[in-house]
């Protein structure tokens, strides 16, 4: 019996320790000055936002024959999404037939073949234009997962595609 009067009485004496120990804390912070910091709560607001339309559309990209591959690639991009667009299997000479409609310059590109030699679909067709001292490549094609760019410099043979490439004779 003694034992649980003793377990009793420690119990009251360390609740009124923890007790006294936040009278004490809570009587610190309000003597630092320290404002609590506030509840963190998310607004959910009535009516969702909606973007305000501007005045004027961004215009299209347009060539910028004195800039860089660089500063051309989004116009290249544009083109081409533009071709895909049009028809998602399209072959190489639609991409060089906007290219060059585009401002591109004609001698400047390279194009793969469309078929293997084994008269398959090519996986993937790449085109080039050499622009400012380097490349604009495109890929397309099913292994490709979609159209890709890059800028890349061009190379030792002073062409941007490694391998056979077909005449651009249309």
């Amino acid at each position: 019996m003694r034992a649980v009067g003793r377990r009793a009485g420690r119990s009251r004496f360390s609740a009124a320790m923890v007790g006294a120990a936040l009278i004490f804390g809570v009587t610190l912070t309000a003597c630092t000055g320290v404002p609590a910091e506030p509840a963190t709560t998310t607004a959910v607001p009535a009516t969702p936002a909606t973007p305000t339309p501007s005045a004027t559309p961004a215009p299209d990209p347009a060539l910028v024959p004195t800039g860089t591959a660089g500063e051309n690639l989004v116009y290249f991009n544009f083109l081409a999404a533009a071709v895909t667009k049009a028809d998602p299997s399209a072959d190489g000479r639609a991409y060089i037939d906007a290219l060059v409609e585009g401002g591109f310059d004609r001698s400047a590109m390279e194009v793969t073949f469309d078929r293997t030699q084994a008269n398959l679909v090519a996986d993937s067709v790449q085109f080039s234009v050499r622009f400012a001292g380097e490349c604009l490549i495109g890929q397309i094609g099913p292994a490709s997962d979609g159209f890709h760019s890059v800028v890349a410099p061009i190379l030792s043979t002073g062409l941007c595609l490694v391998g056979s490439s077909r005449q651009i004779d249309w």
